[in-house]
């Protein structure tokens, strides 16, 4: 099958396929594996305004089925961001999604305006899945209200395609998903990683320095392709899959729930070539089944039917 369509569009946003970095998963380093131009978009480490150093150490352990990480968004600063770190982007033809973290409302807000004016950047992801001081060191994403007015108030302050990503820890990430919406995000990240903890039986400490961090990896998988699943329900915005893909497998099935492009995270610790493999494998997978138009497998999962009613079961 030739001239495949693996070309999904998020808001104004076009991406040339749907496979991207997670964010904090991908560094300009590795431009020496592969050609960023092969991928639907960079979306480089999130950006806070003032330079952090980041939590205490061990941030990283790896537990059954993936990794606990509790880096503390360690930043630069939108300063060096600006000034050192999106000019080396400058030169891909391949959308650059930059993914800001802030303390307050008004933060996202005036960080929103700013890397908005960047002719570089195409796109702005809200990681409102951080703690934030307005709330008590909860994370903007686990309260509807504040996940409105973060993202309603970046929406007047640009006019760039905005992404709002979402936390797992919540009860209903529909609530959350649908707020978003109506203050005037493009599109979805569902989701981040999901609060664990992992303690060394030996010395009876935590592993993380910080106690408690985020779980990513394959074993995650199944509880984020649910929420795609329960997000796709309630709202038509175009959705970034994101939490335990490790190989285009994972991909697809993300996809099928109803996402329309998937983040890779932990995969990519592991091989990174991760992303351009399961690029290929998505695009072995579509001519295998005939499949044109990656935008025909969006959501396309077969859900079961009660006998004699036609309507979807309940879960």
């Amino acid at each position: 099958m030739q001239n495949l369509k693996l070309g999904v569009q998020i808001g104004n946003l076009y991406l040339k396929n749907p496979v991207m970095p997670a964010s904090g998963a991908f560094g300009y380093e590795m431009e020496s594996l592969f050609d960023f131009n092969d991928l639907g978009a960079i979306v480089p480490k999130s950006i806070t305004k003032y330079p952090r150093g980041g939590n205490a150490t061990p941030r990283v352990c790896e537990i059954t089925g993936g990794m606990i990480n509790s880096i503390g968004i360690q930043s630069k600063g939108l300063a060096y961001y600006l000034e050192e770190l999106i000019p080396n982007y400058q030169k891909y033809d391949t959308p650059l999604i930059a993914s800001i973290s802030a303390d307050s409302v008004d933060e996202f807000a005036e960080m929103a305006e700013i890397i908005g004016r960047e002719s570089t950047v195409s796109g702005i992801e809200l990681n409102i899945s951080c703690p934030n001081l307005e709330g008590d060191g909860n994370a903007f994403g686990m309260d509807a209200e504040l996940s409105y007015q973060v993202v309603k108030k970046a929406r007047e302050a640009t006019d760039q395609p905005l992404i709002a990503k979402l936390t797992p820890n919540v009860t209903s990430i529909q609530e959350i998903a649908l707020a978003c919406e109506s203050a005037g995000v493009d599109g979805l990240n569902v989701a981040n990683t999901i609060l664990a903890m992992a303690i060394d039986i030996h010395t009876r400490k935590p592993k993380i320095g910080n106690v408690l961090g985020g779980m990513s990896g394959p074993a995650i998988k199944p509880i984020i392709v649910r929420m795609i699943h329960q997000v796709r329900g309630v709202t038509n915005l175009p959705i970034i899959g994101c939490g335990g893909v490790m190989t285009w497998e994972d991909a697809i099935e993300m996809i099928l729930a109803g996402a329309s492009a998937v983040q890779v995270g932990t995969s990519s610790f592991i091989n990174p070539m991760a992303m351009m493999e399961i690029l290929e494998g998505i695009k072995e997978y579509m001519i295998a089944y005939e499949i044109e138009d990656i935008r025909d497998l969006i959501g396309k999962v077969e859900l079961p039917i009660q006998e004699n009613e036609g309507v979807r079961i309940a879960y």
